[in-house]
């Protein structure tokens, strides 16, 4: 478990450490609230599973936090007379949609008609917490200016849903002040996020990064720093694995020509070889189950049958 820093009390401690004992796991799709990061690689390195997400249990239970949150801005909407629809009554699931094959998903917030501004219309419904220093730039500025993600995610979930407007809700967490925002539709902007969506689904290699320096405040922040600019060997999984490929409704091993579940994904397989440009080096040779490198002070290394296992790989470098 992750140590707090600081003057912390064991029971204190003992809680955190309860959100860490759950193993935060991969999602199976590429999210419709990421997809407005500027960063391709950062997205693609997520779809394929190169980097356990891993959050301290302090910061876990922000994030329940702002789950929490989302039902009592339910609660306030409902309470002046607005209708909102959170969930399938059917199914007890949230509003959603998916596409390319499933690999590109995303769940709403709710949506809303009897909005003040607009009581006629049908809204989408965003909620987000926020600190007050952000808070106070969202004021200024406006959700696109100051949270592109959230705009972009709102403008997906739009097209996708069929709605013309959203009604973004944000609180700030420190003093409880609510901020809102109508947010018209934008078709063509939609339309260049499937796009993107789609080419990092279906790209076999990791696209270029926004920047080439890991100093980079962005690039500090991500969670594939290790990845990307270290050149840590990534996951060893199915998707990090030259021999898989992305298909309607789900993932294929080429080299057994088989489905695999989420759970066979994740475990792999002892026949995996890392996609080449997950690992340091210039591909020098391969073979049928076995690739090559040449490192820049001329050490070579083999991944595959009569060199190392990508878990040896990956073992060996941390």
């Amino acid at each position: 478990m992750t140590k707090v820093p600081g003057n912390i009390s064991q029971t204190v401690q003992a809680i955190y450490d309860a959100y860490e004992g759950g193993r935060e796991s991969f999602r199976s799709h590429l999210g419709a609230s990421l997809i407005g990061r500027e960063c391709e690689r950062e997205l693609w390195y997520s779809f394929r599973w190169c980097t356990v997400p891993h959050h301290s249990g302090r910061m876990l239970r922000l994030f329940e936090t702002g789950q929490r949150e989302e039902e009592r801005f339910i609660e306030n909407l409902r309470s002046i007379g607005i209708e909102v629809h959170d969930h399938d009554e059917e199914t007890g699931r949230q509003y959603g949609f998916t596409d390319f094959g499933g690999h590109f998903a995303g769940s709403i917030d709710g949506a809303a008609l009897g909005i003040i501004e607009a009581p006629k219309t049908w809204h989408l419904l965003e909620f987000k917490t926020f600190n007050e220093r952000r808070f106070e730039l969202l004021k200024k500025h406006g959700v696109q200016i100051t949270s592109p993600e959230h705009y972009a995610q709102m403008v997906i979930y739009m097209d996708y849903m069929e709605l013309n407007r959203a009604f973004y809700l944000a609180v700030n967490k420190n003093t409880d002040e609510l901020y809102s925002e109508r947010i018209k539709v934008d078709s063509a902007y939609a339309e260049l996020l499937k796009q993107k969506a789609k080419r990092i689904i279906e790209a076999p290699r990791p696209p270029i990064g926004i920047s080439t320096d890991p100093a980079w405040w962005k690039c500090k922040c991500c969670d594939h720093q290790a990845t990307c600019h270290e050149r840590l060997p990534p996951e060893v999984n199915c998707r990090t694995c030259l021999h898989s490929t992305p298909i309607e409704g789900g993932w294929l091993c080429e080299k057994h020509n088989q489905k695999l579940s989420y759970k066979e994904q994740l475990r792999g397989c002892s026949d995996h070889l890392y996609i080449p440009e997950l690992l340091p080096g210039e591909v020098i040779d391969a073979g049928e189950d076995w690739v090559e490198y040449s490192s820049e002070d001329g050490t070579r290394i083999r991944n595959g049958r009569g060199g190392m296992s990508s878990q040896k790989i990956r073992e060996s470098a941390e």
